[in-house]
């Protein structure tokens, strides 16, 4: 059996499922057992059947990466690759508990992004219906007003009409024109040459490319550092963390560096020729971690540093955001009550 819809397990089931297949195991419930008695308390049906399949598996003589090995699709290639790890070296309850704490951090790191980007979102929606609303619904009323009373329109009033007029005489074909532009852009960011090209423009933006370089070398250095405690080689480390992020930038850079590596090469110095999205604390403290023998731990160290960052960018976002909002409402605002109230005062002065 094998799950082909809705492919991803999403980051709150697989929080649940290791966190009580941890203390389970941990407890000394049979593996088989747990992922029964977990099949049975999950309301998902689709992590319901996955695990039901992987504990008949587990009885018929598999292990369990063996038994998620189809499901790789569903769950990720880091998190097969760590349980696989863990059963290698004899210590998979630690490694599920670490596997956890990572899928757990990361969990809230998306998270906070994706809530912080929300009240932009709704305020730039919110403007573009106004606007839509005021164009189609609003100043035909006051044309035909200043048609009748033959007012003199100055200059922003008639850029104005002829907008509104625009829209409602071509309306279909704007929502036409919109939703072809923005499902041809999402079918090119798709492509591996459209979302480079569409992420290094990204890492060039002020204010974003710093959100950008915190939010992946977090989840790089929380990535690395899990698999690194596993045993997994560095060089499978990079290959995997390179499938974990979604920036290609760094995917790249993360994909070259693991054959570097594999040429000898440390992994310190390869990071040293991307200088535009490995900044230099990166490299001296992975350069101290290959030195000293605690690579893992410095990486986890860094994740945590740029984690706290992103957690505090996120919070003051809206601090820096509203500003510009309420400086791009005022304009909109005020230049449209300014082509209102303009031939409304050259109305008074004549009459």
């Amino acid at each position: 059996m094998r799950i082909k819809l809705f492919k991803k397990i999403s980051s709150t089931n697989k929080i649940f499922l290791l966190q009580n297949l941890s203390v389970m195991i941990r407890a000394g419930v049979p593996l088989a057992d747990a992922l029964s008695t977990l099949a049975d308390q999950t309301k998902n049906k689709k992590l319901k059947e996955i695990l039901f399949d992987v504990q008949n598996k587990i009885k018929e003589g598999k292990t369990f990466s063996e038994g998620l090995e189809p499901y790789q699709e569903n769950f990720g290639e880091m998190f097969i690759n760590m349980i696989k790890a863990g059963e290698t070296s004899g210590q998979l309850d630690s490694v599920i508990k670490e596997l956890h704490e990572q899928t757990n951090k990361d969990h809230k790191l998306m998270s906070k992004v994706r809530n912080a980007l929300t009240y932009p979102i709704i305020i730039i929606t919110a403007m573009f219906g106004i606007g839509t609303f005021m164009m189609v619904f609003v100043l035909p009323n006051i044309t035909n007003l200043f048609t009748e009373l033959e007012v003199q329109l100055p200059l922003p009033t008639r850029i104005l009409i002829a907008v509104s007029n625009f829209v409602q005489a071509n309306g279909l074909y704007l929502v036409i024109f919109i939703f072809i532009a923005v499902a041809t852009f999402i079918k090119i960011i798709r492509t591996k040459k459209g979302k480079y090209i569409f992420d290094s423009i990204l890492i060039k933006i002020p204010v974003i490319s710093g959100i950008i370089k915190k939010i992946n070398l977090a989840r790089a250095s929380r990535s690395l550092s899990s698999l690194i405690k596993t045993d997994i080689t560095i060089i499978e480390t990079l290959q995997i963390t390179s499938r974990v992020l979604g920036n290609s930038l760094y995917k790249k850079a993360l994909t070259e560096s693991a054959e570097q590596v594999k040429k000898g090469n440390k992994m310190a110095d390869v990071f040293k020729n991307y200088p535009n999205i490995f900044p230099p604390n990166i490299i001296q403290m992975v350069s101290v971690g290959e030195e000293t023998g605690s690579l893992d731990e410095v990486l986890e160290n860094l994740a945590v540093f740029y984690e706290e960052e992103v957690y505090s960018t996120m919070d003051n976002l809206p601090v820096i955001i509203e500003p510009v909002l309420m400086i791009l409402i005022g304009i909109a605002v005020g230049g449209i009550a300014l082509a209102i109230m303009m031939p409304m005062q050259t109305l008074t002065e004549t009459i």
